[in-house]
């Protein structure tokens, strides 16, 4: 992706059969270089402050992250029917994995 004078990788994810349209569009700015965010790990701020994706199996997909490098920022936790825990991602994103129980993220 270019607009002016930015470049980046672009990925669209997109619930097709959601009403209204519901997509999320990551990007990674390759230039210029991101502009630093001081507060960029502060879950109680305003406005986008992370990302959250369900998965299958949480212990298993946080042995696999780790084993990769991923760094937690918190140990498991149960937390209104589901199993979650917060990651360091990329750029200092943060990054939750949520599994809920009964297999349904409802």
């Amino acid at each position: 992706m270019v607009v002016r004078d930015h470049v980046a990788d672009h990925l669209t994810l997109v619930l097709a059969v959601a009403s209204p349209w519901l997509e999320v569009q990551l990007l990674h700015y390759r230039h210029p270089e991101p502009l630093p965010d001081p507060a960029i790990e502060n879950l109680a701020r305003v406005g986008f402050n992370h990302i959250c994706f369900a998965v299958d199996d949480l212990e298993a997909t946080v042995a696999r992250l780790q084993a990769g490098g991923g760094a937690l920022r918190n140990a498991v936790m149960d937390f209104h029917h589901r199993k979650l825990v917060f990651l360091r991602g990329p750029e200092g994103i943060t990054v939750e994995l949520a599994e809920w129980k009964g297999g349904a993220a409802s």
